[in-house]
Protein backbone atom coordinates (compact mmCIF):
# COMPACT_ATOMS: atom_id res chain seq x y z
CA UNK A 1 0.00 0.00 0.00
CA UNK A 2 1.49 3.34 -1.01
CA UNK A 3 1.38 5.82 1.83
CA UNK A 4 2.06 9.53 1.89
CA UNK A 5 4.85 10.51 4.25
CA UNK A 6 3.35 13.84 5.27
CA UNK A 7 0.42 14.20 7.65
CA UNK A 8 -1.09 17.19 9.29
CA UNK A 9 -4.82 17.40 9.96
CA UNK A 10 -5.71 16.80 13.63
CA UNK A 11 -7.37 13.49 14.32
CA UNK A 12 -10.44 15.15 15.81
CA UNK A 13 -11.19 17.34 12.77
CA UNK A 14 -13.88 15.05 11.47
CA UNK A 15 -15.46 14.92 14.91
CA UNK A 16 -15.62 18.67 15.33
CA UNK A 17 -16.23 19.72 11.72
CA UNK A 18 -18.26 16.88 10.25
CA UNK A 19 -21.39 15.15 11.39
CA UNK A 20 -22.06 12.84 8.47
CA UNK A 21 -22.72 9.26 9.63
CA UNK A 22 -20.74 7.98 6.67
CA UNK A 23 -17.52 9.14 8.32
CA UNK A 24 -17.57 6.13 10.62
CA UNK A 25 -18.90 3.56 8.18
CA UNK A 26 -15.85 1.36 8.44
CA UNK A 27 -15.50 1.48 12.22
CA UNK A 28 -15.67 -1.80 14.11
CA UNK A 29 -19.10 -2.30 15.64
CA UNK A 30 -19.47 -2.37 19.43
CA UNK A 31 -22.26 -2.93 21.87
CA UNK A 32 -23.83 0.04 23.66
CA UNK A 33 -22.42 -1.17 26.96
CA UNK A 34 -18.87 -0.87 25.73
CA UNK A 35 -19.04 2.55 24.07
CA UNK A 36 -17.03 5.08 26.06
CA UNK A 37 -16.31 8.76 25.63
CA UNK A 38 -13.38 7.76 23.47
CA UNK A 39 -15.61 6.09 20.92
CA UNK A 40 -16.97 9.55 20.19
CA UNK A 41 -13.62 11.28 20.33
CA UNK A 42 -12.07 8.87 17.85
CA UNK A 43 -15.08 7.91 15.79
CA UNK A 44 -13.46 9.01 12.57
CA UNK A 45 -9.91 8.28 13.67
CA UNK A 46 -10.70 4.59 14.17
CA UNK A 47 -11.86 4.43 10.56
CA UNK A 48 -8.32 5.20 9.47
CA UNK A 49 -6.10 3.46 12.00
CA UNK A 50 -8.07 0.45 13.12
CA UNK A 51 -6.64 -1.88 10.49
CA UNK A 52 -3.47 -0.03 9.64
CA UNK A 53 -5.02 2.34 7.10
CA UNK A 54 -3.28 5.70 7.19
CA UNK A 55 -5.00 9.01 6.69
CA UNK A 56 -3.04 11.15 4.25
CA UNK A 57 -3.00 14.91 4.09
CA UNK A 58 -4.65 15.82 0.80
CA UNK A 59 -3.48 19.41 1.05
CA UNK A 60 0.23 18.89 1.39
CA UNK A 61 1.26 19.13 -2.25
CA UNK A 62 1.46 22.03 -4.61
CA UNK A 63 -0.51 20.10 -7.19
CA UNK A 64 -3.44 19.54 -4.86
CA UNK A 65 -3.93 23.08 -3.68
CA UNK A 66 -3.13 24.71 -6.98
CA UNK A 67 -0.64 27.17 -5.49
CA UNK A 68 2.32 28.23 -7.56
CA UNK A 69 5.83 27.61 -6.29
CA UNK A 70 6.37 31.34 -5.92
CA UNK A 71 3.75 31.48 -3.16
CA UNK A 72 5.53 28.87 -1.06
CA UNK A 73 7.99 29.69 1.73
CA UNK A 74 11.62 28.61 1.34
CA UNK A 75 10.95 25.86 3.91
CA UNK A 76 8.02 24.53 1.89
CA UNK A 77 10.01 24.75 -1.32
CA UNK A 78 12.82 22.78 0.28
CA UNK A 79 10.46 20.06 1.47
CA UNK A 80 8.67 19.71 -1.86
CA UNK A 81 11.74 19.96 -4.10
CA UNK A 82 12.43 16.65 -5.82
CA UNK A 83 15.88 17.93 -6.77
CA UNK A 84 17.01 18.29 -3.17
CA UNK A 85 18.77 15.11 -2.15
CA UNK A 86 18.18 15.77 1.54
CA UNK A 87 14.40 15.41 1.32
CA UNK A 88 15.03 11.76 0.50
CA UNK A 89 17.20 11.30 3.57
CA UNK A 90 14.93 12.25 6.44
CA UNK A 91 13.94 9.29 8.56
CA UNK A 92 10.38 8.82 9.81
CA UNK A 93 8.88 8.65 13.28
CA UNK A 94 6.48 5.70 13.34
CA UNK A 95 4.18 4.30 16.03
CA UNK A 96 2.81 0.78 15.73
CA UNK A 97 0.49 -0.28 18.50
CA UNK A 98 -2.57 -1.90 19.94
CA UNK A 99 -4.81 -0.24 22.50
CA UNK A 100 -7.97 -0.86 24.46
CA UNK A 101 -9.81 0.86 21.59
CA UNK A 102 -8.48 -1.41 18.80
CA UNK A 103 -7.62 -4.76 20.37
CA UNK A 104 -9.13 -7.03 23.05
CA UNK A 105 -7.25 -7.74 26.27
CA UNK A 106 -6.53 -11.29 25.07
CA UNK A 107 -4.44 -9.80 22.27
CA UNK A 108 -2.81 -7.04 24.32
CA UNK A 109 -1.59 -9.34 27.05
CA UNK A 110 0.29 -11.46 24.52
CA UNK A 111 2.26 -8.40 23.40
CA UNK A 112 2.72 -6.79 26.83
CA UNK A 113 6.37 -6.08 27.66
CA UNK A 114 7.31 -5.68 31.35
CA UNK A 115 9.15 -2.48 32.18
CA UNK A 116 12.31 -4.40 33.09
CA UNK A 117 12.40 -5.72 29.51
CA UNK A 118 12.09 -2.33 27.77
CA UNK A 119 15.88 -1.84 27.34
CA UNK A 120 16.19 -5.32 25.82
CA UNK A 121 13.29 -4.60 23.46
CA UNK A 122 14.87 -1.28 22.40
CA UNK A 123 18.18 -3.02 21.68
CA UNK A 124 16.49 -5.74 19.63
CA UNK A 125 14.43 -3.23 17.65
CA UNK A 126 17.46 -1.06 16.90
CA UNK A 127 19.36 -4.11 15.65
CA UNK A 128 16.87 -4.32 12.77
CA UNK A 129 18.26 -3.06 9.47
CA UNK A 130 15.95 -0.06 9.05
CA UNK A 131 15.32 0.96 12.69
CA UNK A 132 17.56 3.68 14.13
CA UNK A 133 15.83 4.57 17.42
CA UNK A 134 13.07 2.96 19.49
CA UNK A 135 10.92 3.19 22.62
CA UNK A 136 8.29 0.98 24.23
CA UNK A 137 5.11 2.15 26.00
CA UNK A 138 3.39 -0.88 27.53
CA UNK A 139 0.52 -0.40 30.00
CA UNK A 140 -2.69 -2.22 30.89
CA UNK A 141 -4.53 -0.33 28.13
CA UNK A 142 -1.93 -0.18 25.34
CA UNK A 143 1.25 -1.61 23.87
CA UNK A 144 2.92 0.83 21.52
CA UNK A 145 6.26 0.70 19.73
CA UNK A 146 7.77 4.04 18.68
CA UNK A 147 10.64 3.93 16.19
CA UNK A 148 12.69 6.16 13.94
CA UNK A 149 12.67 4.22 10.67
CA UNK A 150 15.23 4.73 7.93
CA UNK A 151 12.62 3.34 5.53
CA UNK A 152 8.92 3.50 6.36
CA UNK A 153 7.80 0.39 4.51
CA UNK A 154 10.76 -1.82 5.44
CA UNK A 155 10.89 -0.48 8.99
CA UNK A 156 7.22 -1.25 9.66
CA UNK A 157 7.63 -4.72 8.15
CA UNK A 158 10.61 -5.45 10.41
CA UNK A 159 8.85 -4.21 13.55
CA UNK A 160 5.71 -6.20 12.77
CA UNK A 161 7.80 -9.34 12.31
CA UNK A 162 9.58 -8.62 15.61
CA UNK A 163 6.25 -8.16 17.41
CA UNK A 164 4.99 -11.41 15.93
CA UNK A 165 8.12 -13.26 16.97
CA UNK A 166 8.06 -12.01 20.57
CA UNK A 167 4.32 -12.60 21.04
CA UNK A 168 3.77 -15.70 18.85
CA UNK A 169 0.86 -13.86 17.21
CA UNK A 170 0.84 -14.09 13.39
CA UNK A 171 1.50 -10.84 11.53
CA UNK A 172 -1.82 -11.16 9.72
CA UNK A 173 -3.64 -11.25 13.06
CA UNK A 174 -1.68 -8.28 14.42
CA UNK A 175 -2.61 -6.28 11.32
CA UNK A 176 -6.30 -6.75 12.13
CA UNK A 177 -5.93 -4.90 15.44
CA UNK A 178 -2.93 -2.61 15.10
CA UNK A 179 -2.88 1.09 14.45
CA UNK A 180 -0.07 2.59 12.41
CA UNK A 181 0.81 6.30 12.32
CA UNK A 182 3.65 8.24 10.72
CA UNK A 183 5.50 11.47 11.52
CA UNK A 184 3.08 14.26 12.46
CA UNK A 185 0.23 11.84 13.18
CA UNK A 186 2.53 9.74 15.36
CA UNK A 187 3.65 12.85 17.22
CA UNK A 188 0.08 14.00 17.74
CA UNK A 189 -0.84 10.55 19.01
CA UNK A 190 1.76 10.44 21.81
CA UNK A 191 0.85 14.02 22.78
CA UNK A 192 -2.80 12.96 23.09
CA UNK A 193 -1.79 9.86 25.02
CA UNK A 194 0.22 11.93 27.49
CA UNK A 195 -2.63 14.43 27.85
CA UNK A 196 -5.05 11.62 28.68
CA UNK A 197 -7.18 11.99 25.54
CA UNK A 198 -6.48 8.43 24.43
CA UNK A 199 -7.14 6.90 27.84
CA UNK A 200 -10.12 4.76 28.68
CA UNK A 201 -10.87 7.38 31.32
CA UNK A 202 -10.41 10.87 29.85
CA UNK A 203 -7.72 12.88 31.60
CA UNK A 204 -6.53 10.13 33.93
CA UNK A 205 -3.17 11.00 35.42
CA UNK A 206 -1.45 7.64 35.57
CA UNK A 207 -0.62 7.61 31.86
CA UNK A 208 1.51 10.76 32.25
CA UNK A 209 3.55 8.98 34.92
CA UNK A 210 3.93 6.03 32.56
CA UNK A 211 5.19 8.29 29.74
CA UNK A 212 7.71 9.77 32.21
CA UNK A 213 8.82 6.25 33.03
CA UNK A 214 9.60 5.60 29.36
CA UNK A 215 12.08 8.49 29.47
CA UNK A 216 13.51 7.38 32.81
CA UNK A 217 14.07 3.81 31.63
CA UNK A 218 15.39 4.98 28.25
CA UNK A 219 18.11 7.23 29.66
CA UNK A 220 21.46 5.75 28.77
CA UNK A 221 19.96 2.97 26.64
CA UNK A 222 21.61 2.76 23.24
CA UNK A 223 18.80 3.31 20.73
CA UNK A 224 16.74 5.71 22.83
CA UNK A 225 18.10 8.49 20.65
CA UNK A 226 17.67 12.19 20.09
CA UNK A 227 14.43 12.05 18.08
CA UNK A 228 12.59 9.56 20.29
CA UNK A 229 13.91 11.10 23.50
CA UNK A 230 12.87 14.56 22.30
CA UNK A 231 9.46 13.24 21.32
CA UNK A 232 8.70 11.72 24.73
CA UNK A 233 10.12 14.67 26.68
CA UNK A 234 7.92 17.02 24.66
CA UNK A 235 4.95 14.69 25.28
CA UNK A 236 5.54 15.07 29.02
CA UNK A 237 5.48 18.86 28.61
CA UNK A 238 2.20 18.58 26.70
CA UNK A 239 0.64 16.35 29.36
CA UNK A 240 1.58 18.75 32.14
CA UNK A 241 0.39 21.81 30.22
CA UNK A 242 -2.98 20.28 29.31
CA UNK A 243 -3.65 19.39 32.92
CA UNK A 244 -2.51 22.81 34.15
CA UNK A 245 -4.45 24.91 31.64
CA UNK A 246 -7.68 22.90 31.29
CA UNK A 247 -10.01 21.18 33.71
CA UNK A 248 -9.65 17.87 31.90
CA UNK A 249 -8.55 16.15 35.10
CA UNK A 250 -11.41 17.61 37.15
CA UNK A 251 -13.55 14.70 38.20
CA UNK A 252 -11.47 12.35 36.09
CA UNK A 253 -10.97 8.87 37.45
CA UNK A 254 -8.16 6.39 36.99
CA UNK A 255 -8.43 2.79 35.91
CA UNK A 256 -8.25 1.86 39.59
CA UNK A 257 -11.14 4.10 40.60
CA UNK A 258 -13.15 2.90 37.60
CA UNK A 259 -12.58 -0.66 38.84
CA UNK A 260 -13.98 0.29 42.24
CA UNK A 261 -16.94 2.02 40.59
CA UNK A 262 -17.62 -1.12 38.56
CA UNK A 263 -17.57 -3.29 41.67
CA UNK A 264 -20.13 -1.07 43.41
CA UNK A 265 -22.27 -1.02 40.27
CA UNK A 266 -22.41 -4.82 40.28
CA UNK A 267 -23.02 -5.21 44.05
CA UNK A 268 -26.57 -4.86 45.41
CA UNK A 269 -27.00 -1.46 47.02
CA UNK A 270 -27.75 -2.94 50.41
CA UNK A 271 -24.37 -4.68 50.51
CA UNK A 272 -22.17 -1.68 49.81
CA UNK A 273 -21.26 -1.24 53.46
CA UNK A 274 -20.77 -4.91 54.30
CA UNK A 275 -19.11 -6.45 51.24
CA UNK A 276 -15.76 -8.04 52.08
CA UNK A 277 -12.95 -6.60 49.95
CA UNK A 278 -9.68 -8.28 48.95
CA UNK A 279 -6.89 -6.57 47.01
CA UNK A 280 -4.09 -8.69 45.55
CA UNK A 281 -1.01 -6.63 44.79
CA UNK A 282 0.28 -3.59 46.69
CA UNK A 283 1.81 -1.65 43.81
CA UNK A 284 0.61 1.71 42.47
CA UNK A 285 -2.63 0.26 41.09
CA UNK A 286 -3.35 -1.68 44.26
CA UNK A 287 -2.78 1.37 46.43
CA UNK A 288 -5.18 3.42 44.30
CA UNK A 289 -7.83 0.68 44.58
CA UNK A 290 -7.55 0.81 48.37
CA UNK A 291 -7.70 4.60 48.33
CA UNK A 292 -10.90 4.62 46.27
CA UNK A 293 -12.46 1.88 48.39
CA UNK A 294 -11.86 4.11 51.42
CA UNK A 295 -13.51 7.04 49.62
CA UNK A 296 -16.56 4.81 49.06
CA UNK A 297 -16.89 4.19 52.76
CA UNK A 298 -15.16 0.82 52.95
CA UNK A 299 -13.71 0.45 56.45
CA UNK A 300 -11.70 -2.77 56.10
CA UNK A 301 -9.68 -4.39 53.31
CA UNK A 302 -7.40 -7.43 53.17
CA UNK A 303 -4.27 -7.01 51.03
CA UNK A 304 -2.29 -9.98 49.72
CA UNK A 305 1.28 -9.23 48.66
CA UNK A 306 4.64 -10.95 48.46
CA UNK A 307 6.05 -8.80 51.25
CA UNK A 308 4.55 -6.70 54.02
CA UNK A 309 6.79 -3.67 53.44
CA UNK A 310 4.62 -2.05 50.74
CA UNK A 311 1.42 -2.79 52.63
CA UNK A 312 2.85 -1.13 55.74
CA UNK A 313 3.70 1.96 53.67
CA UNK A 314 0.13 2.11 52.31
CA UNK A 315 -1.20 1.72 55.85
CA UNK A 316 0.84 4.75 56.91
CA UNK A 317 -0.58 6.86 54.06
CA UNK A 318 -4.23 5.78 54.36
CA UNK A 319 -5.41 6.17 57.93
CA UNK A 320 -9.16 6.01 57.24
CA UNK A 321 -9.31 2.31 56.40
CA UNK A 322 -8.18 -0.83 58.24
CA UNK A 323 -5.61 -2.65 56.09
CA UNK A 324 -4.81 -6.26 56.94
CA UNK A 325 -1.75 -7.88 55.36
CA UNK A 326 -1.70 -11.50 54.22
CA UNK A 327 1.17 -13.32 52.46
CA UNK A 328 0.83 -14.69 48.94
CA UNK A 329 0.68 -18.23 50.29
CA UNK A 330 -2.73 -17.43 51.83
CA UNK A 331 -4.20 -15.95 48.65
CA UNK A 332 -6.76 -18.71 48.00
CA UNK A 333 -8.02 -18.83 51.57
CA UNK A 334 -8.36 -15.02 51.56
CA UNK A 335 -10.31 -15.20 48.29
CA UNK A 336 -12.66 -17.69 49.91
CA UNK A 337 -13.46 -15.14 52.61
CA UNK A 338 -13.96 -12.22 50.18
CA UNK A 339 -16.98 -11.05 48.20
CA UNK A 340 -14.95 -8.85 45.80
CA UNK A 341 -11.40 -9.67 44.66
CA UNK A 342 -9.32 -6.95 42.96
CA UNK A 343 -6.15 -8.15 41.23
CA UNK A 344 -3.36 -5.82 40.12
CA UNK A 345 -0.04 -7.64 39.97
CA UNK A 346 2.71 -7.93 37.37
CA UNK A 347 2.39 -11.72 37.22
CA UNK A 348 2.67 -13.02 33.65
CA UNK A 349 0.61 -16.13 34.50
CA UNK A 350 -2.93 -16.26 35.96
CA UNK A 351 -3.22 -16.24 39.73
CA UNK A 352 -6.71 -17.74 39.57
CA UNK A 353 -7.95 -20.50 37.28
CA UNK A 354 -11.15 -22.53 37.29
CA UNK A 355 -9.83 -25.29 39.54
CA UNK A 356 -8.77 -22.71 42.16
CA UNK A 357 -12.13 -20.97 42.32
CA UNK A 358 -14.69 -23.75 41.92
CA UNK A 359 -14.17 -25.09 45.47
CA UNK A 360 -14.14 -21.72 47.27
CA UNK A 361 -16.82 -21.22 49.92
CA UNK A 362 -19.97 -19.44 48.67
CA UNK A 363 -20.34 -15.70 49.20
CA UNK A 364 -22.97 -14.10 51.38
CA UNK A 365 -26.43 -13.89 49.88
CA UNK A 366 -26.61 -10.18 50.58
CA UNK A 367 -24.04 -9.64 47.80
CA UNK A 368 -26.14 -11.56 45.30
CA UNK A 369 -24.50 -14.96 45.69
CA UNK A 370 -21.69 -14.14 43.26
CA UNK A 371 -18.02 -13.54 43.97
CA UNK A 372 -16.72 -10.65 41.85
CA UNK A 373 -13.22 -10.76 40.35
CA UNK A 374 -12.17 -7.30 39.12
CA UNK A 375 -8.93 -7.86 37.19
CA UNK A 376 -7.08 -4.69 36.14
CA UNK A 377 -3.83 -6.41 35.20
CA UNK A 378 -2.38 -7.01 31.73
CA UNK A 379 -1.47 -9.84 31.34
CA UNK A 380 -4.59 -10.90 33.20
CA UNK A 381 -4.37 -12.32 36.72
CA UNK A 382 -7.71 -14.13 36.46
CA UNK A 383 -8.10 -16.76 33.76
CA UNK A 384 -11.11 -16.41 31.46
CA UNK A 385 -12.11 -19.95 32.45
CA UNK A 386 -13.12 -18.65 35.90
CA UNK A 387 -16.15 -17.02 34.28
CA UNK A 388 -17.52 -20.52 33.60
CA UNK A 389 -18.19 -20.96 37.31
CA UNK A 390 -21.78 -20.07 38.17
CA UNK A 391 -20.89 -18.41 41.46
CA UNK A 392 -18.16 -16.18 39.95
CA UNK A 393 -18.30 -13.03 37.85
CA UNK A 394 -15.09 -11.92 36.11
CA UNK A 395 -14.41 -8.40 34.82
CA UNK A 396 -11.22 -7.08 33.19
CA UNK A 397 -9.96 -3.69 32.01
CA UNK A 398 -12.06 -3.86 28.85
CA UNK A 399 -15.23 -4.04 30.98
CA UNK A 400 -14.46 -0.66 32.56
CA UNK A 401 -15.91 1.05 29.48
CA UNK A 402 -19.30 0.63 31.10
CA UNK A 403 -18.20 2.92 33.93
CA UNK A 404 -16.82 5.74 31.82
CA UNK A 405 -19.63 6.00 29.28
CA UNK A 406 -21.33 8.82 31.21
CA UNK A 407 -20.85 12.59 30.76
CA UNK A 408 -19.81 12.27 27.12
CA UNK A 409 -20.62 15.85 26.16
CA UNK A 410 -18.59 17.26 29.05
CA UNK A 411 -15.65 15.06 28.12
CA UNK A 412 -15.85 16.15 24.48
CA UNK A 413 -15.72 19.80 25.51
CA UNK A 414 -12.65 19.17 27.65
CA UNK A 415 -11.04 17.27 24.79
CA UNK A 416 -11.53 20.26 22.45
CA UNK A 417 -9.78 22.56 24.93
CA UNK A 418 -6.88 20.13 25.24
CA UNK A 419 -6.61 19.71 21.48
CA UNK A 420 -5.91 23.42 20.99
CA UNK A 421 -2.88 23.11 23.27
CA UNK A 422 -1.76 19.90 21.58
CA UNK A 423 -1.86 21.58 18.15
CA UNK A 424 0.34 24.43 19.42
CA UNK A 425 2.86 22.02 20.91
CA UNK A 426 2.76 19.88 17.78
CA UNK A 427 3.89 22.82 15.67
CA UNK A 428 6.74 23.52 18.11
CA UNK A 429 7.96 19.93 18.02
CA UNK A 430 7.79 19.82 14.22
CA UNK A 431 9.84 23.04 14.08
CA UNK A 432 12.44 21.49 16.42
CA UNK A 433 12.61 18.38 14.26
CA UNK A 434 12.92 20.53 11.12
CA UNK A 435 15.91 22.21 12.74
CA UNK A 436 17.62 18.80 12.87
CA UNK A 437 17.53 18.61 9.07
CA UNK A 438 20.78 20.53 8.89
CA UNK A 439 22.72 17.91 10.87
CA UNK A 440 23.52 15.69 7.83
CA UNK A 441 24.68 18.75 5.87
CA UNK A 442 26.94 19.76 8.77
CA UNK A 443 28.43 16.25 8.84
CA UNK A 444 28.89 16.12 5.08
CA UNK A 445 30.48 19.59 4.98
CA UNK A 446 32.91 18.62 7.74
CA UNK A 447 33.74 15.35 5.99
CA UNK A 448 34.28 17.22 2.70
CA UNK A 449 36.62 19.71 4.36
CA UNK A 450 38.45 16.95 6.26
CA UNK A 451 39.16 15.01 3.05
CA UNK A 452 40.67 18.12 1.45
CA UNK A 453 42.70 18.91 4.59
CA UNK A 454 44.03 15.36 4.90
CA UNK A 455 45.00 15.20 1.22
CA UNK A 456 46.81 18.56 1.28
CA UNK A 457 48.49 17.71 4.58
CA UNK A 458 49.84 14.49 3.11
CA UNK A 459 51.26 16.41 0.12
CA UNK A 460 52.88 18.98 2.38
CA UNK A 461 54.46 16.42 4.67
CA UNK A 462 55.71 14.49 1.65
CA UNK A 463 57.56 17.57 0.36
CA UNK A 464 59.11 18.15 3.79
CA UNK A 465 60.80 14.78 3.79
CA UNK A 466 60.95 11.90 6.25
CA UNK A 467 63.34 13.52 8.71
CA UNK A 468 60.95 16.11 10.12
CA UNK A 469 60.37 15.90 13.87
CA UNK A 470 57.13 14.79 15.52
CA UNK A 471 56.78 18.30 16.94
CA UNK A 472 56.93 19.84 13.47
CA UNK A 473 54.54 17.24 12.04
CA UNK A 474 52.06 17.98 14.84
CA UNK A 475 52.43 21.73 14.35
CA UNK A 476 51.61 21.44 10.64
CA UNK A 477 48.67 19.14 11.41
CA UNK A 478 47.34 21.58 14.02
CA UNK A 479 47.77 24.46 11.58
CA UNK A 480 45.71 22.71 8.91
CA UNK A 481 42.98 21.83 11.42
CA UNK A 482 42.90 25.38 12.72
CA UNK A 483 42.51 26.84 9.23
CA UNK A 484 39.67 24.43 8.38
CA UNK A 485 37.87 25.07 11.65
CA UNK A 486 38.12 28.85 11.23
CA UNK A 487 36.87 28.58 7.66
CA UNK A 488 33.93 26.36 8.68
CA UNK A 489 32.94 28.40 11.72
CA UNK A 490 30.77 30.86 9.78
CA UNK A 491 28.88 28.28 7.68
CA UNK A 492 28.36 26.07 10.73
CA UNK A 493 26.89 28.95 12.74
CA UNK A 494 24.43 29.60 9.94
CA UNK A 495 23.38 25.94 9.92
CA UNK A 496 22.44 25.82 13.60
CA UNK A 497 19.15 26.83 15.19
CA UNK A 498 16.84 25.40 17.85
CA UNK A 499 13.66 25.61 15.76
CA UNK A 500 12.01 28.08 18.14
CA UNK A 501 11.80 30.86 15.57
CA UNK A 502 10.15 30.23 12.18
CA UNK A 503 12.08 33.03 10.46
CA UNK A 504 15.44 31.76 11.73
CA UNK A 505 14.52 28.20 10.81
CA UNK A 506 13.60 29.21 7.27
CA UNK A 507 16.88 31.14 6.88
CA UNK A 508 18.85 28.18 8.26
CA UNK A 509 17.28 25.78 5.79
CA UNK A 510 17.92 28.23 2.95
CA UNK A 511 21.59 28.27 4.00
CA UNK A 512 21.64 24.47 4.07
CA UNK A 513 20.15 24.33 0.59
CA UNK A 514 22.76 26.79 -0.71
CA UNK A 515 25.69 24.92 0.87
CA UNK A 516 24.46 21.64 -0.61
CA UNK A 517 24.58 23.28 -4.07
CA UNK A 518 27.87 25.18 -3.65
CA UNK A 519 29.88 22.21 -2.37
CA UNK A 520 27.95 19.57 -4.37
CA UNK A 521 27.09 17.81 -1.12
CA UNK A 522 23.99 16.29 -2.68
CA UNK A 523 26.31 14.05 -4.69
CA UNK A 524 27.57 12.50 -1.46
CA UNK A 525 26.20 9.08 -0.64
CA UNK A 526 23.00 9.69 1.32
CA UNK A 527 23.13 9.63 5.11
CA UNK A 528 20.33 7.07 5.33
CA UNK A 529 22.01 4.86 2.76
CA UNK A 530 25.20 4.92 4.81
CA UNK A 531 23.29 4.00 7.96
CA UNK A 532 21.42 1.15 6.34
CA UNK A 533 24.61 -0.26 4.81
CA UNK A 534 26.40 -0.06 8.18
CA UNK A 535 23.56 -1.83 10.00
CA UNK A 536 23.30 -4.58 7.38
CA UNK A 537 27.07 -5.17 7.50
CA UNK A 538 27.01 -5.26 11.30
CA UNK A 539 24.15 -7.76 11.38
CA UNK A 540 25.94 -10.00 8.86
CA UNK A 541 29.02 -10.35 11.07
Amino acid sequence: MAVSTTFSAPKFDSLFLKSSPSSSSSSRSSSPSTQSHFSLLTKSRTTFIQKGIIRCDAQNSVQNNGSSSSSLSPLELLKTSSADRYTKERSSIVVIGLSVHTAPVEMREKLAIPEAEWPRAIAELCSLNHIEEAAVLSTCNRMEIYVVALSQHRGVKEVMEWMSKTSSVPVSELCEHRFLLYNKDATQHIFQVSAGLESLVLGEGQILAQVKQVVKVGQGVNGFGRNISGLFKHAITVGKRVRAETNIAAGAVSVSSAAVELAYMKLPGASHGSARMLVIGAGKMGKLVIKHLASKGCSRVVVVNRTEERVAAIREDLKDIEIIYKPLSEMLSCAGEADVVFTSTASETPLFVKDDVKDLPPTNQNVGGHRLFIDISVPRNVGSCVSEIESARVYNVDDLKEVVAANKEDRLRKAREAQVIINEELNQFEAWRDSLETVPTIKKLRAYAERIRAAELEKCLGKMGDDISKKTRKAVDDLSRGIVNRMLHGPMQHLRCDGSDDRTLTETLENMHALNRMFSLETEISVLEQKVRAKVEQNQK
